[in-house]
């Protein structure tokens, strides 16, 4: 598994983490060690984090000069990690020694990276954020103390938000007249979930890697669909109304903790405000708006995540007052890494399940000699969406967030008009 996820390229870090002749960051990824810098000229390096003469950490090192110079010895690396200068030596060999590095992008305010052979280094993939003009770029990041799989398999569970993220005054919520063929307000949606509790799953496989629909029953009679996209290895689009292109990357620190990255993308627009106002006025939400940066955790395993035990029993149905914070008590609360043995996955699981499949199908398939799905150059990552809608009769979920769908061509329509 960890050779098919160096064939793609993996957000390292925050853009914003690094400063131009600033201190060097510590970067786990993928169970190895490294170091990131920006040098004096603004361009990220990532490096192994041990010096090649005698494996001190230049993570202690003096980044200047547009260098980074290990404290030990003051032997200095240029960003492509070749050798420019070796004070401690009379004769200088500086010219035969690099240090282990790995080639990195900036893009969407991520510095990523690829870590896998240099002969099989495919061209970045573009999510939409090559072109993303600076007012709209949009990147954090936030730390779960688990297997980055078991904080996946939460995105493409859609059965999950009609338990663990519903309040009891959702009962309150008035039918506003969105209970027909298309996109029901944000406040009828969350409703919806509540009262279908056992959605109908249905999964389609795509040349990034699947998306899936959550199909339930409305009070009246017509069927609501949550479309979530899953691009191989680490990529989830969530659903959303009416759609969106926003990413949500699970990358592994090592086998037991992972970072969550959110970034924006191209074409999440709305020009008829489908769905009204999100639902910010939940016991548990937080409202404003979404920020870069790294997030920092209030909910944690050692407080318990904040559960209150009669808010539990009396205003929400998990007893803890923030959205993300209720995911990550439930994946993090199962260990490190869970023993997939001890499960009993049922119909409502098919998506976790395609998940897992495709996952270890793809590491079995490059172990003999197949190249991995989704990788540059084999579609366009910019079209990958979820989406949103209470469908017309015999319409057809999986066009929902296409090229074809209404939604999205309004959206690209208003960029082509800049």
């Amino acid at each position: 598994m960890g050779n098919l996820l160096r064939r793609y390229w993996t957000p390292a870090c925050l853009s914003m983490e690094l400063v131009a002749d600033g201190s060097p960051l510590e970067v786990r990824l993928l169970g190895e060690d490294l170091v990131a810098f920006r040098d004096s000229n603004g361009k990220a390096a990532l490096f192994d984090r041990n010096c090649p003469h005698r494996g001190a950490s230049v993570f202690y090192g003096r980044n200047e000069d547009c260098g980074l110079r290990c404290a030990y010895h003051g032997w200095k690396f240029d960003v492509d990690g070749q050798c420019v200068d070796m004070p401690s030596e009379q004769r200088s060999f500086a010219e035969r020694i690099k240090i282990p590095s790995y080639p990195v992008h900036e893009s969407g305010g991520i510095m990523w990276t690829y870590m896998g052979p240099p002969e099989s280094m495919t061209p970045f993939r573009d999510f939409g954020t090559e072109d993303l003009p600076d007012d709209q770029v949009l990147a954090s990041k936030v730390f779960w103390d688990c297997n980055w799989v078991q904080s996946l398999d939460g995105n493409v569970d859609t059965a999950h938000i009609s338990h663990l993220h519903q309040f009891f005054s959702v009962n309150d919520v008035a039918d506003d007249g969105s209970d027909k063929p298309g996109y029901p307000s944000n406040a009828w949606s969350w409703k919806l979930w509540w009262l279908s509790r056992a959605p109908r799953i249905e999964v389609s496989d795509e040349w990034y890697g699947f998306k899936y629909a959550g199909l339930r029953e409305t009070p009246n009679g017509y069927t609501h669909a949550r479309v979530t996209a899953y691009t191989i290895p680490y990529g989830t689009v969530i659903a959303s109304i009416p759609f969106s292109s926003r990413e949500l990357f699970v990358v592994p620190i090592d086998d037991g903790s992972c970072f969550r990255y959110f970034f924006n993308t191209a074409g999440n627009l709305n020009p008829k405000h489908h769905g009204g106002l999100p639902m910010t006025d939940t016991p548990y939400a937080r409202g404003g708006p979404l920020q870069s940066g790294i997030t920092p955790r209030e909910f944690t395993a050692e407080n318990k995540y904040q559960i209150d035990r009669e808010f539990q029993k009396n205003e929400a149905f998990s007893g803890i007052r923030d959205f993300v914070s209720q995911d990550m008590a439930m994946t993090e609360s199962m260990g490190p890494i869970y023993d997939r043995t001890k499960e009993h996955l049922g119909a409502a699981d098919l998506a976790v399940i395609r998940l897992r499949t495709m996952l270890i199908d793809a590491a079995k398939a490059l172990a003999e000699g197949t190249e991995p799905p989704g990788l540059a150059g084999q579609g366009d990552f910019r079209s990958i969406r979820s989406a949103e809608k209470i469908l017309e009769d015999g319409e057809d979920w999986r066009v929902l967030g296409t090229e074809e769908d209404p939604a999205v061509r309004e959206a690209l329509a208003l960029l082509e008009q800049g």
